[in-house]
């Protein structure tokens, strides 16, 4: 077996110090022979140790905010708590994946460790703000990936109904095309004469060309119940659907007692069948064509949002990046939230990365959403502030509580349920505007919260 004073000399933190030391660490720690499945630490427990991993392989696992977390260690390797940490307890269970052995350094003697072997100590500081730095790269991944994931999710189901709509428009074209090639066919049949084709398609042409607003729901109601009337006393006791459709084109019966006047009873009903259809068609035609104008300003939105196919830094119009974040977040403010918008009319440009833009704007009303439980007042402003552009982003929730307050972006904090916040949000806002060379103000009382946020201009919206 290998001295364990050796196998100390090859860990990188204890490389060259002197033997005195080695051994003063050695005589003030206890070695640990682990089998297979041992524990060297329980999540939970007080985090009183130092471990030094001199053989074998390891493994941290536990439950962090409702995710299951593995990380893999191995020999050579320091954990645990180590010098100047606050962690109060270990947060994952430590055990061994094989045979291995291990030093525990006691977290009392942290104290005598930083007067005896101040080098050591100075590494350890290092080592711990590298575990800093990595921990808060991998909150950061795992807090933009809830975001995405929470945007995804949102947007496929922004993407599914008018999806859903076209599907089900082109579904029913099949159907109606039927009756309309059918009808048509019965007409073809009869021998009509020029005058009366005239008048079937002069009624057919201007009932498709009605396009403007529907009547109030008593004159529907009038106009559907008349119509029927009407084509009941022609015989027509089936044709329900084709009144309702015209009271909705405020159509006036007396124009069909023309076509009932030049036609008999079974022409008259042929034509009337496919005009029935024709003005269907139209309707889901109407609809499709909605439906994929949604569907493109949506996945416009996306490319905005993202500015993909861009420029990595241009100058960005504000207020086109605050327009495509609503678009984004449409289906949350739908559900109750109205917005104001008070916007200054002259394009104000900031030189920026334009997809971090709305990260700030994404989180700041994602915030202002859930702090009015969904339902309320949504105020976004922009004014130009001497070389700079101010974005103001405000509700009318219940605000922020002043112990609360000076505490919203320090990262990790979150005043959300486990599991529902990793308080990087106004962290990461914090971040952006700084790089930006801008800054962030709040302020918070009930029933008003603003987040003021200044930016400078470009060199040409300032010039």
């Amino acid at each position: 077996m290998v001295e364990t004073s050796e196998l100390l000399h090859r860990i990188p933190a204890f490389d060259g110090l002197p033997d005195d030391q080695i051994a003063w660490f050695l005589s003030q720690s206890k070695e640990l022979h682990l089998k297979q499945g041992d524990s060297y630490a329980r999540q939970g427990e007080p985090a009183d140790a130092m471990f030094v991993l001199l053989e074998g392989e390891f493994q941290w696992r536990g439950e962090l905010a409702g995710e299951s977390f593995v990380l893999e260690i191995h020999a050579g390797e320091i954990t645990g708590i180590l010098p100047f940490s606050r962690m109060k307890q270990f947060t994952l269970s430590g055990r061994a994946m094989t045979e291995a052995r291990i030093l525990r350094f006691p977290a009392a003697l942290f104290p005598q460790l930083v007067q005896k072997m101040p080098e050591l100590a100075t590494r350890l500081v290092g080592l711990m703000s590298d575990r800093i730095r990595e921990a808060t790269r991998f909150e950061q991944q795992r807090d933009r990936l809830a975001a995405l994931g929470k945007l995804s999710a949102g947007l496929a189901h922004e993407l599914n109904n008018p999806a859903s709509a076209a599907k089900r428009a082109a579904s029913q074209l099949r159907d109606i095309l039927k009756r309309v090639r059918d009808a048509s066919h019965e007409l073809g049949r009869r021998d009509l004469t020029a005058a009366q084709k005239s008048e079937i398609e002069k009624l057919e042409s201007s009932l498709i060309q009605l396009d403007g607003p529907p009547p109030d729901a008593l004159t529907i109601s009038d106009l559907e119940e008349q119509i029927d009337s009407l084509l009941r006393s022609h015989g027509q006791r089936d044709l329900w659907q084709l009144a309702s459709d015209l009271a909705h084109k405020n159509f006036k019966p007396a124009a069909l007692e023309h076509l009932f006047a030049a036609l008999d009873a079974g022409t008259a009903r042929a034509a009337l069948v496919r005009i029935s259809a024709s003005l269907e068609i139209a309707d889901l035609l109407h609809q499709i064509e909605s439906s994929t104008s949604r569907i493109s300003e949506l996945v416009g939105a996306i490319k905005e949002y993202t500015f993909m196919d861009q420029s990595p830094v241009q100058n960005v119009d504000i207020v086109k990046t605050l327009e495509t974040t609503l678009t984004i977040l449409n289906h949350k403010l739908k559900r109750g939230v109205t917005v104001q918008r008070d916007y200054q009319k002259i394009p104000l440009l900031v030189n920026s990365f334009g997809s971090e833009l709305n990260q700030i704007w994404t989180n700041i009303i994602d915030n202002a959403i859930d702090s009015m439980g969904g339902k309320g007042e949504l105020r976004v402003r922009t004014y130009r502030e001497d070389d700079c552009v101010v974005v103001e982003i405000g509700d009318n929730g219940p605000g922020i509580s002043p112990v609360v307050r000076p505490h919203i972006f320090e990262p990790f904090f979150t005043t959300k349920a486990v599991g529902q916040g990793t308080g990087l949000g106004l962290d990461t806002v914090q971040r952006i505007v700084r790089k930006h060379r801008g800054n962030i103000q709040v302020h918070s009382e009930p029933g008003d919260t603003r987040f003021q946020v200044r930016l400078p201009l470009s060199e040409s919206a300032a010039a």
